[in-house]
């Protein structure tokens, strides 16, 4: 009698309604509960205690967190420029329809990705060890170097070994995206500029780039906002300090050290909002900056 009454057109309502009650108590509520937090003063014991916008006042003008804006971006900048090059390019000779073992490369550059970052920041880490770490034994025993060399004493080289994580875990990820672009062009564009006299490089940058465009922008956007989120692989090759000189403090790490560590999860609720601010800014900039390059091209 109660489905009899029900108007068929509203049926659809109740299928999409479990979506959206469990959005509303797991991903909004805790959105929003977050953001009261950010207002808050907070131990995570007593009641929280109201004081405005006072915690973001505080993280514009706080240097560490400044720093470790500089640090992720620092990090980030050097890793996905070198990492949505070298899958490009690894994507157009993957997907050359003459060459043997394809799939078997693929599989074999996609392999880092199923990695843990934690154990692959664990794994540098001990690899990079100053007394017992491989790297200095090997250089040692090839008389390369007379003496082991403290590497995590060194702010820019351990900023580029987290840089090089990076690239090396998630540079198969972005090449079977391109590879699914590049399967997406039709072949009848690279045979018509053939007829017409272009090279090989000609068609791929004034082809093949043109048309990736959109996948372009889509590695840059989830890059960037994977990017921001660094975590795993500074924590564990610094053990969580962020050495030496917090130069591989992250702006995560440092909402981790912040709210989880100090407990002040009201200043920490800020620093996330803050980074949320900045991702979907940042976001929005690729996408209008790239869209209009689009027009004018």
């Amino acid at each position: 009698m109660f489905i009899n009454r029900i108007n068929k057109g509203n049926c659809g309502y109740f299928f999409i309604a479990p979506f959206f009650i469990v959005f509303l108590l797991f991903g909004l509520y805790p959105i929003l509960y977050s953001f009261y937090l950010s207002l808050t003063n907070w131990d995570g014991l007593n009641d929280p205690e109201f004081i405005g916008f006072a915690n973001y006042t505080r993280a514009i003008i706080d240097p560490l967190f400044l720093q470790s804006l500089f640090n992720t971006f620092f990090i980030w900048i050097v890793s996905v420029i070198p990492q949505l090059t070298v899958s490009l390019v690894l994507a157009v000779i993957l997907t050359n329809k003459f060459l043997k073992g394809k799939d078997f490369f693929r599989a074999v550059y996609f392999f880092p990705n199923i990695v843990t970052a934690a154990s692959l920041g664990l794994l540098v880490s001990l690899m990079f060890d100053w007394q017992t770490g491989s790297v200095n034994q090997l250089l040692m025993s090839i008389g390369f170097l007379d003496q082991a060399i403290d590497w995590k004493n060194n702010p820019l080289f351990m900023q580029m070994l987290v840089s090089a994580i990076l690239f090396f875990q998630y540079f198969g990820y972005s090449m079977l995206i391109y590879i699914a672009g590049l399967q997406g062009i039709s072949p009848e564009y690279a045979e018509a500029a053939k007829v017409d006299g272009a090279s090989k490089t000609q068609i791929f940058f004034k082809i093949t780039v043109p048309l990736l465009k959109p996948i372009i922008i889509f590695q840059v956007i989830t890059s960037l906002i994977g990017g921001v989120q660094i975590f795993d692989q500074p924590y564990m090759l610094t053990e969580g300090s962020g050495s030496p000189n917090h130069a591989t403090l992250t702006s995560v790490m440092y909402l981790y050290r912040t709210a989880f560590e100090q407990g002040r999860f009201g200043y920490g609720a800020t620093i996330a909002f803050c980074l949320f601010v900045v991702i979907v800014s940042l976001s929005v900039i690729s996408y209008l900056v790239s869209r209009n390059r689009s027009k004018i091209a």
